[in-house]
Order: structure tokens, then sequence, then C-alpha cells
């Protein structure tokens, strides 16, 4: 896809003056920003372009290159690309003025332009079915790094202060050109910070930031499910040169429950029914979060009969109503069985045996296809 005009891109007319044009950035910047566009996908890729056309138009040597041949003046693999070390020094000092702007930072130089968000974190919480269905709070404990009370941040032992990378003038990457080819890398010697610490913080190893916990209070909304997630603003790690912190996911896991099994807002139970119960029908209770519940339990009930109860579920945090209770039959066969009740059980198969077709329907009809297989 061919690029887009630099004027264009930045909004400004061709004989447009370095302060317009550094105004123009700034505002696209601050506008289509990654971190102010989380939901966006096309917010970066703007970003990139405003970028790309402020980084030409700002250096006066690549706009009249540019001015002159189009893209091709400022195109390094045609040969025509800027080199040095670094990365411009305009270019440089907007974007520290943009993220002093957007992130409050402090901008400028002294390889304060390096300013980077903190990282995300992630915690798995365990919490019970009937917790995860009436919503709870809870209290977690986390590591995280903080900034180091020696050096407040800073790296450098008490007294001395960080110097200007001398090696990449405090952008924190250099630019080897050679020929047609130029290469933009991070600066071997301070890392990408921008920064060099000839004396470390001993608190932090120059580090400016060390590893401690802290407590947080989480709150589990009513109905939330397994694997959903809690985001808790700003509670990342810190960032780096006075970026702004990443978040804390909070990833919910339910603890596996004796009774139910949950199915989004449906919880399913298997429940024992005697032989007797299920022969000759019956009322029983059965337990629901909200208590115990009876239930009418019709003669001649099957294994596998599911019985629903409407409306004893859980209320989903994105639903409009309560889920169901399933109930799935299970027979219970007798164990352990005396004398007196072997012998009536098998006074009772005798009776039934006479007239197998009504009383035992699905095993006589599973016979007949047996005996049809083997005789077909």
């Amino acid at each position: 896809m061919a690029k887009r005009d630099y004027y264009e891109v930045l909004g400004v007319n061709r004989d447009a003056g370095d302060d317009e044009i550094k105004k123009a950035y700034r505002r696209l910047a601050m506008k289509f920003h990654p971190d102010r566009n989380p939901d966006n996908p096309k917010a970066e890729e703007h970003f990139k372009e405003a970028k790309e056309a402020y980084e030409i138009l700002s250096d006066a040597k690549k706009r009249q290159a540019y001015d002159q041949f189009g893209h091709a003046g400022v195109d390094p693999s045609a040969g025509g690309g800027f080199g040095g070390a670094g990365m411009g020094g305009g270019f440089a000092d907007a974007f520290s003025d943009i993220f002093g702007d957007i992130f409050g930072g402090r901008g400028g130089g002294g390889g304060r332009s390096n300013v980077y968000r903190g990282a995300d974190l992630r915690y798995n919480l365990e919490v019970s079915l009937e917790e995860a269905a009436r919503g709870t709070e809870t209290r977690i404990r986390i590591p995280t790094m903080a900034e180091c009370d020696s050096c407040h941040g800073s790296g450098a032992k008490k007294g001395r202060e960080p110097k200007v990378c001398p090696t990449c003038g405090g952008h924190g990457q250099v630019r080897m050109q050679q020929g047609f080819f130029s290469i933009q890398q991070t600066c071997p010697k301070c890392h990408g910070s921008g920064r060099f610490i000839a004396d470390p913080c001993p608190s932090c190893h120059g580090a400016g930031r060390v590893k401690q916990h802290k407590t947080l209070s989480v709150k589990i909304p009513a109905g939330i499910d397994e694997g959903d997630r809690i985001r808790l603003s700003g509670e990342g790690e810190p960032g780096v040169n006075g970026g702004p912190p990443g978040d804390l996911y909070v990833q919910i896991h339910l603890r596996p429950h004796p009774v139910f099994q949950r199915d989004h807002d449906d919880l399913h139970c298997e429940m024992p029914v005697s032989f007797t119960v299920a022969a000759l029908g019956g009322e029983i209770e059965i337990p629901t979060l909200d208590g115990v519940a009876k239930l009418k339990i019709p003669a001649e009930t099957q294994t596998g009969k599911i019985f629903r109860l409407r409306g004893k579920g859980i209320k989903g945090v994105r639903s409009i109503s309560q889920g169901d209770l399933l109930c799935h039959v299970v027979v219970e066969t007798p164990v352990s069985l005396t004398e007196r009740q072997k012998e009536l059980l098998r006074e009772f198969e005798e009776l039934s045996q006479g007239n197998a077709a009504t009383h035992n329907p699905k095993a006589q009809s599973w016979m007949d296809k047996v005996k049809e297989f083997f005789s077909g």
C-alpha cells in the first residue's frame, strides 16, 4: 500500500512552519497513542504514520529531500537515508514533550524521553461457587516493583545524578549506516534508558525499583464465571521514566463443588433416587444455592430423567434472568441386602417375568432387537 503524503498525514500545508508541524504532530500523537486507545486496533497504525511524517518534516535536510523527490528521497533503502548516531534531535524533543503531556512525565532532555508504560500483571484467584453466585470482596497479596526509597527512582547513589548517555545522546537508540543499509538498535551502553549511571544506588543496584508486596481489595461481582477477568486499573508494574503503570488482571477460577456443576448460568446435579421411589413415585428434597427445595418424582421414573427447576441457577454478570437447576436422576441399586430383602426381590422378579413386556419394556425391546440381529 502506497504511503500517504506526509503533509496530508499531519494535516498541514506544504509551507507550514516548524512550530505548526510540531503542534500538529503532538495533537495526533495524543489522539492516537495506543495506551489511550486500547480498543482501537487502527490507533497504533495512525500513531506510527504520524510519527514517521513528523520525523521527516521536522528535519530540514530530510524535508528538503522529501519536497524535491517525495518518499524516494527519504527512503534509506534507496540510498537517500540519513545516518548518524541517535534519531535526530527535533524528533526526540517533540516525542519527549508528547509523552510528558500524555503521561504527566517530566519529558525534556537528560534521557527522560524514553517513557514506557508498566507491564500488565495477572493474578489467579480461586473462589467458591457460592462466592461466585452471590458476589463477595476479598483481599489479595501480590508482588510488585516499587520506586526505590534510597534513590527515589533515579538509580543513582544518594547525592549523585544519572548522566546523559554519551553514546546515544540520551535517546536510547543508535542508528548505524553503511552504504545503502541503515539499522536502528537499542543503545548498547544504556540499554535503551538514555541514561548512564556511573555510581549506582546500593539498594536497587541502579534499577530505580525494588521488589515489594502489596495487599489489594478485590470486589467479586455476583454471577462471575470461570475464566472471567477483573481489571484493577493502575495496579500493575509501575511505568518507566514517568510512564503510567500497567493494570492488574484478576483471573477467576471456580473451586470444584461437591454437589453442583456450573454451565454458564445453569447448575447441574446428580440426584440419587431409591429403587422404590423411582418405581412408585414420591417426594424428595434437593439442595439449591438458596436452601432446600422439594421435588415430586412421578412413578416409573428412569435413570437419566432430568428435572428442571426454573430460576434456581445463577444470574450471570451479563445476564438479564436467573439460570435453572437441572437435576439428573440416578436410580440407585440397593446394596448390602439382608436375606429377607433378597428373598422379596427374587419373588418380585418371578412375578415380573410373567409379563416382561409390560413391566420391563426397554429390556424386552432390547432383547427383541438382539434376537433379530442374530437371526438375520
